[in-house]
């Protein structure tokens, strides 16, 4: 049945054009309708944005490659990432005892055999807790990582033309980047850290924060704020061009003359809600502020 399907199916789409369907996921019904497995395709889209994939690029110039290398380190309670000039970091943690680290090494040069040479020649040093890595010169290649650590781990992060993300840590954790934007969701501790050039994004979660307290900055780009109904704490943010909307009725500038305009006038919100907690700030320049509730768009 399933061989007699794709032989009429074939009599109307042609051979190539089934076969495209097949390695896509079709399925063919007795009907000769073609019905698109949008799980199967679902799947395929999500694989191909693997950290590390699709970085390959060449022009008339230029080519790169890209090497995705794997290792496990001991965990000391503490990781240091330092992502050099063009690299970005993300970090999750996990029920765990050490750190899994993936470095995706990208490198380019004017042929396919000269940019392998180079990225053969980067090493990772993973030394006394503190990744980096080291080549030939800070020409010609970058190195971005993605590691897996222990909830309870601090950290020390570091980029230059990348993102920072951080996810479910507890710690006493420091960043800076100057081009990329910043994600920071289910942190704990005692969180700081700065972008200059990028947005901010964090989404909180329990009935209010665990720990320290949370102070990030970013001098040009937005700020999106997420925090359950509910939430505890003194919260910190504002903006000097820009505008400032909100769901939680207490965030809100009330007056005509704090709001102003867009771009004219300041906008600080300094205040505790809920009774109260540890102080979130969360603060730009330039950029509008978001703030919202868990789960609302």
């Amino acid at each position: 049945m399933f061989k007699k399907s794709l032989l009429t199916a074939a009599g109307h789409l042609g051979l190539a054009a089934v076969m495209l369907f097949v390695c896509a996921g079709v399925v063919i019904s007795q009907g000769d309708k073609v019905k698109i497995d949008k799980e199967a395709i679902g799947n395929h889209k999500a694989k191909n944005k693997e950290f590390c994939s699709h970085t390959n690029w060449s022009n008339s110039e230029k080519v790169s490659v890209a090497d995705l290398r794997e290792m496990n380190v001991a965990s000391t309670g503490s990781l240091a990432v330092d992502a050099g000039r063009n690299g970005g970091i993300k970090i999750k943690g996990e029920n765990r005892s050490d750190v899994l680290l993936r470095a995706c090494v990208q490198a380019w040069g004017i042929s396919d055999e000269a940019a392998r040479g180079l990225a053969s020649s980067v090493r990772i040093n993973t030394a006394g807790g503190m990744v980096k890595a080291e080549g030939p010169s800070e020409e010609g290649w970058s190195v971005s990582y993605e590691a897996r650590v222990p909830h309870n781990t601090n950290l020390k992060l570091n980029a230059h033309n990348g993102g920072i993300s951080i996810g479910s840590v507890d710690g006493t954790i420091e960043f800076e980047t100057l081009n990329g934007g910043v994600s920071l969701v289910d942190v704990a501790g005692d969180v700081r850290g700065r972008t200059t050039n990028g947005g901010v994004n964090v989404s909180l979660s329990g009935s209010s924060w665990k720990g320290a307290g949370l102070d990030v900055q970013t001098t040009n780009g937005g700020v999106n704020l997420m925090l359950p109904e509910g939430y505890a704490a003194n919260v910190e943010t504002g903006t000097v061009n820009g505008g400032l909307r909100s769901d939680i009725p207490a965030l809100n500038v009330t007056t005509e003359d704090e709001k102003g305009g867009w771009a004219n006038r300041s906008k600080q919100i300094n205040t505790a809600i809920n009774g109260g907690g540890p102080p979130i700030r969360v603060v730009t320049r330039n950029g509008g502020i978001k703030i919202g509730t868990t789960g609302r768009n």
